[in-house]
């Protein structure tokens, strides 16, 4: 066994919100979301409606999960289905996000999706107590104010709490569990299927099985040697994963280096009329511009690709076109189109992604030598009121005549987030 004297010591907690969607629902409606029978649902009304989110009961009762479809449902059941109401759910998150810093400092948070997140405790001791009682204090805070039950992972580093989180915590009252690195043995060995363990799926469980290993105690009592010269870097942090070491730091939080904005839409139908597709690309674009602006950026290169889906007959494309920075609706709109229309040849449109590329810092007015300077403010200008409006009263409240043409998108989608009804 490692000696973990060599290893930092963190007090992490990794905090899940069981059932996030279904139990913010049942708290709106005053049922008890550990024993309501209630689901999720996208397009509830269609027998392919997909589930979101189960509570607990149903998952025990009936085996239905997230992903799941109306059409899996047995034929005699209780279960209430509720559509999706995704900007309550993320008020719901900042709520419980403020909770998390009464405990821990900004800093020593890192939200790892709309229903988890880690804290590091290290330094809130004197003020809260131990792991268990600052972790048992924060459950009970969320449970009395928001009704929504938790489960909460301790470990000596993330992937201990993460570990202990996903294999013990979650299934067990109170709903808390410790995995520290001198339980190791008893705890990361003892999970059995390789998959289980979180950074490992189903493609490398299938590699690591080839080469003889078939659960965590194999993979930890495989030599470091033996991983790298399989997997290089990756074996060597496979071993030390299963070994319960992890030399992550949560206040180093990755910073992606992405120097990108994408859209991507599935189209509701296919669309064969250029102007209508036209009409959503120019929605997608204004979308796409107005993000540059909120995050004070420029763009140096715009991308298009077209998909015509199952039509056999026409070829998709993908180009890309180098231009003057800028983060000006109506330049960019025009650059699209005029891209879009250099290499469509016509058939039915499915799927268009747009992306703009190279971005930088806006330093100031994007002047060039080929337009009066005047003109140039004026569009920025116009650009910040739009922007402005739109974010006080809504998107609907200024909208391009364009939008309320057959083929618009832009309003029923301004309604979602993340693809579901707001």
């Amino acid at each position: 066994m490692l000696d973990y004297t060599q290893f930092p010591r963190q007090s992490i907690l990794c905090i899940d919100s069981k059932s996030f969607f279904a139990s913010v629902e049942c708290a709106e409606r005053g049922y008890h979301p550990m024993t309501k029978e209630l689901v999720v649902m996208s397009r509830g009304n269609s027998q392919g409606g997909l589930v979101l989110a189960a509570s607990p009961a149903v998952k025990a009762k009936y085996g239905i999960k997230t992903g799941s479809r109306r059409f899996q449902f047995p034929h005699y059941h209780n279960i209430e289905i509720v559509p999706p109401q995704m900007g309550l759910y993320i008020k719901r998150n900042r709520q419980i996000n403020a909770i998390f810093k009464r405990y821990v400092a900004e800093t020593d948070i890192h939200t790892y999706s709309i229903d988890e997140s880690f804290l590091d405790v290290s330094y809130s001791h004197t003020l809260f107590g131990s792991n268990y009682q600052i972790a048992g204090k924060i459950q009970n805070e969320i449970w009395k104010t928001y009704r929504i039950p938790t489960s909460v992972g301790i470990g000596d580093n993330m992937l201990l709490a993460k570990l202990a989180l996903d294999n013990d915590a979650k299934y067990t009252s109170p709903y808390i569990a410790y995995w520290s690195y001198e339980n190791v043995a008893e705890t990361v060995w003892k999970i059995d299927k390789l998959s289980d363990f979180w950074g490992i799926g189903s493609k490398m469980e299938k590699r690591l099985n080839h080469i003889g290993i078939y659960s965590i105690y194999d993979l930890a009592h495989t030599s470091i040697e033996k991983l790298k010269k399989y997997f290089g870097v990756i074996g060597e942090e496979l071993y030390y994963h299963a070994n319960g070491v992890d030399l992550s730091q949560l206040q180093n939080k990755y910073q992606p280096k992405s120097n990108s904005l994408s859209l991507n839409q599935v189209l509701p139908r296919n669309y064969h009329l250029q102007r209508e597709v036209e009409i959503v690309l120019l929605e997608m674009v204004d979308q796409l511009s107005t993000r540059l602006r909120k995050q004070q950026q420029v763009t140096g290169q715009i991308s298009l690709s077209v998909s015509h889906g199952e039509e056999a007959l026409f070829q998709n494309f993908s180009h890309q076109l180098k231009i003057h920075e800028t983060d000006q609706r109506r330049v960019l709109k025009n650059l699209f189109i005029q891209l879009f229309r250099k290499y469509y040849q016509g058939g039915p449109v499915r799927v268009i992604g747009v992306a703009v590329g190279k971005l930088s810092p806006k330093q100031g007015m994007q002047l060039n030598l080929f337009e009066d300077p005047h003109e140039i403010e004026n569009r920025e200008q116009l650009d910040l009121i739009i922007d402005s409006i739109r974010d006080n009263y809504g998107y609907e409240s200024l909208i391009y005549a364009n939008s309320l043409q057959r083929g618009s998108t832009a309003i029923e989608r301004s309604k979602l987030i993340g693809g579901h009804h707001a």
